[in-house]
């Protein structure tokens, strides 16, 4: 059972559905979405950034229970939300610190939690790489970075989103048949250790803990788990945390991450919303970059729109309110 003040669960309702769900937009993306300009030939300059960012939030935010943006290129997006949807907003730097050891998370230079919520925002989200099995030392630092950054949300009295990336430091790529092996113990560790109550964290925004990729009836390649093995992982994952958590959507496509949140829930997990990021917008980006922002709003008034209420109709199916899990004090 999450206890909640009276100021958070105000807030976390404002970033919900009424049903105590969450169906929110993710379009923090920075570093990525430069490299999204690049790959298409085009300059990822911070006007043509920012003006992706507002058309997504003007034409999809009146679907979404809130947003996640970025104070780099998203404040115009934030002001141009729908009135009935959240904000939440991203507090550390894209990517991580190239210059020491264990992907390494750094806060934006000039904001501090005071400052987020003076830009209108109901939330503060946190991204953090973290292999549980790297070292004592690397990881310690990034225990503390989380705590440090949880005082501060409890002494503005706002919700705090922990966003959990695995890798693991002896290999390359984290899409590959290697990972997908010991992805369950790094997913599912990593929200063990970070439901503990020293961090403050009061959402955690997690991957599923298995590549769907890779599962048996879901694979065009090789089988890694079987549907049984597969659906256990979630089970499990959704013992170690007390806490709500969200699934992210990691960039697949929006049938697959649809077909995922049918089998996490068949397998007996109790999540409760998204934060859905590529796999509801990623299309708009090269009408967008080509072709102008009139052409992009036509793409997301028609298969942007169906991404975001497909999604959110499995949503309503699938999750769990997270209302039924926390206690006011």
């Amino acid at each position: 059972m999450l206890k909640l003040t009276e100021n958070k669960k105000a807030a976390l309702d404002r970033l919900s559905g009424t049903d105590g769900r969450i169906y929110s937009l993710a379009i923090d993306q920075r570093g990525a979405m430069e490299r999204m300009f690049v790959d298409l030939g085009e300059e990822p300059t911070s006007e043509a950034i920012e003006g992706l960012k507002k058309v997504v939030s003007e034409e999809l935010t009146q679907y979404a229970s809130s947003i996640l943006l970025d104070p780099v290129y998203g404040l115009p997006g934030a002001k141009a939300r729908h009135e009935d949807a959240g904000l939440l907003l991203a507090y550390e730097q894209t990517g991580y610190d190239p210059n020491k050891e264990g992907r390494q998370a750094r806060l934006i230079d000039n904001l501090s939690v005071k400052r987020i919520l003076e830009e209108g925002a109901d939330g503060v989200k946190i991204l953090l790489y973290f292999d549980v099995d790297e070292s004592d030392e690397i990881n310690d630092q990034k225990k503390a970075f989380v705590e440090r950054v949880g005082s501060e949300c409890v002494a503005e009295d706002t919700p705090y989103f922990l966003e959990i990336l695995t890798y693991d430091a002896n290999m390359e790529d984290t899409k590959s048949v290697e990972f997908a092996k010991v992805k369950p113990h790094k997913v599912n560790k990593a929200m063990e250790e970070f439901s503990k109550p020293q961090y403050n964290v009061d959402v955690l925004k997690v991957e599923t803990p298995v590549n769907m990729n890779f599962v048996e009836g879901y694979s065009e390649d090789e089988v890694v788990y079987t549907k049984e093995e597969a659906a256990q992982y979630y089970k499990e994952q959704d013992e170690t945390t007390h806490l709500p958590y969200i699934f992210l959507s990691a960039g697949v496509s929006a049938k697959l991450f649809m077909r995922t949140l049918e089998f996490a829930q068949e397998s007996g997990s109790t999540f409760n919303g998204v934060l859905c990021g590529r796999a509801t917008w990623k299309g708009v980006v090269e009408p967008f970059a080509k072709e102008g922002v009139e052409v992009a709003r036509e793409w997301l008034r028609s298969e942007g729109t169906e991404n975001i209420t497909e999604l959110n109709k499995v949503i309503e199916r699938t999750a769990t309110p997270w209302t039924d899990i926390v206690e006011v004090i």
